[in-house]
């Protein structure tokens, strides 16, 4: 019986020293790993969607690099389902199937955390995008994909551009649904800051930038991660947003920007297969591993 299992996607399921970016998610799981291992925990590392892989043979297992899954949604919710039953899921399966979709947005709002002005567009609506956008007042807004990462599919429209895409969303609305959020000027000018927690306490943080001339500040697009010192109000705010979960995360990444009043809002909780940034430190990884500990059974 394997105590953890460290879930990849096929992409990943050997190192790339070539390849920096696929080298980083290959020693970011061989850290946590080797962390687990430290902490006497028996561990391997598994491409989810090895169908030859005994899932009931882990005591559980955990998300790391499973970042296919968006793209094959239709193979990993059935996955999912299946998984759910037979191991222990970290964070649980409550908490992934609540934050998959971009709907929990909802729900943090409401429990009293603050998000951008938000409008969600469910799969085959017909109303047009430019009557979904009446209430922004704004001039620039973000659509993108309810279930997605990387920035999958997410545009920047000024408000002139919205009549033209028009077309094109109600192609895209037929497939999925979207959410419309108002575009934080911040962003683009002075970035987002991940702060990640382990069982609701903050760790450590970065900054992301996007490149020159874009808003994406995934590395995917060209942006960079920079070291990062938080204020206390911004880990405030991110252990207020944590605690606003339908349960407390083993693990969480809480992505946050100034929205164009100069006032913290969320803009992702990372609670599935976040990127966390264990490499800059080599105390991070120690720190993931006692707090999985702590949710194993002996």
């Amino acid at each position: 019986m394997t105590d953890i299992t460290i879930l990849t996607d096929p992409r990943y399921t050997t190192d790339y020293p070539q390849d920096p970016y696929k080298h980083n998610v290959f020693l970011e799981d061989d850290l946590l790993l080797k962390a687990l291992i430290g902490e006497g925990l028996k561990c391997n590392r598994v491409s989810w969607d090895d169908k030859d892989y005994q899932w009931c043979n882990s005591k559980a297992i955990i998300f790391r690099s499973t970042w296919d899954y968006f793209d094959r949604y239709d193979e990993f919710y059935p996955w999912l389902m299946h998984v759910k039953t037979q191991t222990l899921l970290i964070n649980s399966k409550e908490l992934i199937e609540w934050n998959i979709d971009k709907h929990y947005l909802m729900d943090i709002k409401n429990n009293g955390v603050k998000i951008p002005k938000s409008v969600f567009i469910e799969k085959g609506n017909t109303i047009k995008l430019v009557e979904h956008c009446n209430d922004f007042n704004n001039n620039t807004i973000i659509i993108k994909p309810c279930i997605s990462g990387a920035a999958r599919l997410t545009f920047k429209l000024s408000k002139h551009q919205i009549e033209a895409f028009n077309p094109k969303f109600d192609k895209l609305i037929k497939e999925e649904a979207f959410i419309i959020q108002e575009f934080l000027k911040p962003i683009e000018t002075i970035g987002e800051i991940s702060l990640i927690l382990f069982n609701g306490k903050f760790s450590h943080a970065v900054l992301k930038k996007a490149k020159p001339g874009d808003f994406r500040v995934q590395d995917d697009h060209g942006g960079t991660v920079h070291n990062y010192v938080p204020n206390l109000d911004e880990i405030h705010f991110a252990e207020s947003a944590v605690k606003a979960c339908p349960e407390m995360p083993v693990y969480a990444r809480v992505d946050i920007a100034s929205d164009n009043n100069g006032k913290l809002v969320l803009i992702e909780l990372e609670l599935i297969e976040p990127e966390l940034w264990l490499r800059h430190d080599k105390t991070f990884a120690n720190t993931m591993a006692k707090a999985i500990k702590k949710h194993i059974k002996p």
